[in-house]
């Protein structure tokens, strides 16, 4: 469990007690509760509409190579981060990972410091060398946090997901251990 009082924002600090840990069964509610908002589900490949059931089905008894961390602020989920190791040999040191903060809670820091611990976990324990991740292209925010933690830009994936009636955009970004 990581303790971070002191959180970076993109373009501010703010004193925020939160503590960032691995998913428990009794968060499931919480993370279901924060992809239900708008901006969550709009802006990851998630559903609007997804029942309680369907995050249950998902998050009880995860597989071994995948990963859920989440922020939570006095009992509350506010952050959630999951990341999938692929386990085919050839890329066994790539995972993949998507992520969404609750909207009264977006420019603390708090995206930031899940990013930092996904990272850390997947570069410090796992031998993971390349995490990978797909942002819609107007997502201007994720971007800009998602290269202040060393990810790049490496392709454009042209309508990559269909969203509120069109079809959107994408950029594959990724950060590579050297």
């Amino acid at each position: 469990m990581i303790d971070a009082n002191v959180v970076q924002g993109l373009d501010k600090t703010i004193l925020i007690d939160i503590d960032i840990r691995h998913s428990l069964d009794a968060d499931i509610e919480g993370i279901y509760q924060l992809y239900s908002q708008s901006s969550c589900y709009s802006e990851t490949l998630q559903q609007p509409f997804a029942s309680l059931q369907v995050w249950q089905k998902r998050l009880l008894d995860l597989a071994d190579n995948f990963y859920s961390l989440v922020a939570i602020r006095d009992g509350e989920v506010i952050g959630q981060i999951g990341m999938e190791v692929f386990c085919n040999p050839r890329r066994k040191h790539v995972a993949n990972i998507g992520m969404a903060v609750h909207e009264d809670f977006r420019g603390m820091g708090i995206a930031s410091a899940l990013l930092e611990a996904m990272v850390s976990l997947a570069q410090n324990w796992l031998a993971i060398r390349r995490i990978e991740l797909e942002v819609y292209t107007d997502n201007h925010l994720a971007i800009s946090l998602y290269k202040k933690h060393g990810f790049v830009i490496e392709g454009e994936m042209r309508e990559y997901a269909f969203r509120n009636g069109e079809y959107i955009d994408a950029f594959l970004m990724a950060n590579v251990r050297d």
